[in-house]
């Protein structure tokens, strides 16, 4: 069994150990020391990162078998004996983010009877997985003015190893498959009067010494999961970054808008009117663009006996637009209209008139076949795509249609 400095000593960072065991994890070099100072990713924890006589420590396990803790390495260490060094800055984060954890999940219970049934430490946030559904915002302002009253309480985080009867004495129930004393992470209450204690729970993780080190808790989302609310939170370092960013952006929205940060969402609010209207404005001037470029290719139809053929290419018109014009030339008598766009694809779409009896479907799947691409449809109306061409490749497909049909 490797000895566990950060059980009992979690801001030492320095240490010197001897190699036990050396092995390959996962096809990486790994070694086993007869003490460490790295903590294994568990509990919903990550691991720690830092250095072995200066090779990187990229990842840090607890072998299942025995307990050992197996150091994952980028390269072979060369000596039995190694001084190690742990990524401070990563592993205070983790400590305040484990620890503001704590305090928020007994915040919940305390506020809201809700249990936490899951614990997430990401690189980013940390969630807990609640046992009730539903939750807003405004049901946990409670629950977040509690966990940071705690904090600026100012309270020592106690770390306690008991045997199973005082677990039995203080109503914690004991982790599955824990032998021997169990390490409890202990944190008084406000006034820290006995047996009033915040929370108490079995961990094995890394805390800060008092709740202060934690700065503040900050809950930034919560997901509706089923009969579950999985809530987003962030502590410390990370809630101050968020601020700075989230302030960053107010600042910049707040200038351009020319307005106070309390009339943002009056300032939003009034440009979501002007876009919408502007957006109704836009399609209305766009469908009449469309009716009058409509009846212009109308009027220049090339006449092939009793039917009038309008055939276009153009090149990064939008494939919407070119559905759109199809439809409003077929609903022009003896009309047929075969259109092309050529952007990242080459896009295609053919329409007739309701008094002719040509099949477009037919005819687009033959388009499409030459282009080596696909389509179909009905027969007064269909659309396909095929790789990108250029005009003159179109030009020649169209005709080699046209001779294919014969004399319209």
């Amino acid at each position: 069994m490797t000895s566990r400095l950060y059980h009992t000593e979690p801001y030492q960072t320095h240490f010197e150990a001897r190699v036990v065991e050396e092995l390959t994890w996962y096809g990486r070099p790994a070694v086993v020391l007869d003490r460490t100072a790295f903590y294994p990713a568990s509990g919903g924890q990550p691991a720690d990162h830092g250095v072995l006589d200066g090779v990187p420590v990229v990842d840090v396990v607890a072998r299942e078998s025995d307990g050992a803790i197996v150091h994952v390495l980028s390269q072979e260490l060369s000596d039995q004996t190694v001084a190690g060094q742990v990524d401070w800055e990563r592993r205070f984060d983790h400590m305040q983010q484990h620890t503001g954890q704590h305090i928020l999940s007994a915040a919940f219970e305390k506020e809201l009877g809700a249990e936490t049934v899951g614990f997430h430490l990401g690189g980013d946030s940390s969630t807990i997985d609640l046992d009730v559904p539903g939750l807003k915002m405004e049901d946990v302002e409670p629950v977040e003015a509690l966990a940071n009253e705690m904090v600026w309480a100012d309270r020592e985080v106690a770390v306690r190893f008991v045997g199973w009867d005082a677990l039995a004495a203080l109503c914690v129930e004991p982790p599955p498959d824990v032998e021997g004393p169990v390490r409890l992470i202990v944190i008084p209450g406000p006034r820290g009067e006995a047996g009033t204690e915040f929370d108490v729970n079995p961990c094995g993780g890394t805390h800060v010494a008092r709740t202060g080190e934690i700065g503040t808790v900050k809950i930034v989302g919560l997901e509706h999961r089923g009969d579950q609310t999985r809530v987003t939170f962030l502590c410390g370092g990370r809630a101050l970054r968020d601020y700075g960013d989230k302030s960053h952006v107010i600042d910049e929205l707040t200038g351009r808008l020319t307005v106070g940060y309390w009339e943002l969402d009056e300032a939003v609010e009034r440009l979501r009117e002007e876009n919408k209207e502007l957006r109704r404005s836009e399609r209305e001037l766009r469908q009449r663009l469309l009716d009058a470029e409509a009846v212009r290719l109308v009027e220049s139809a090339e006449a092939r006996g009793p039917y009038r053929l309008v055939s276009r290419v153009w090149q990064g018109r939008s494939p919407d637009e070119l559905r759109i014009l199809a439809r409003k030339l077929a609903e022009h008598s003896a009309v047929v209209a075969l259109l092309f766009t050529i952007d990242e694809r080459t896009h295609l779409c053919f329409a007739r008139a309701e008094d002719l009896t040509l099949d477009m479907n037919l005819l687009v799947q033959d388009a499409c076949r030459r282009l080596h691409g696909r389509g179909g449809g009905r027969a007064q109306v269909a659309q396909g795509s095929a790789p990108a061409t250029d005009v003159s490749e179109v030009e020649r497909v169209v005709s080699e249609l046209l001779t294919g049909l014969g004399p319209l």
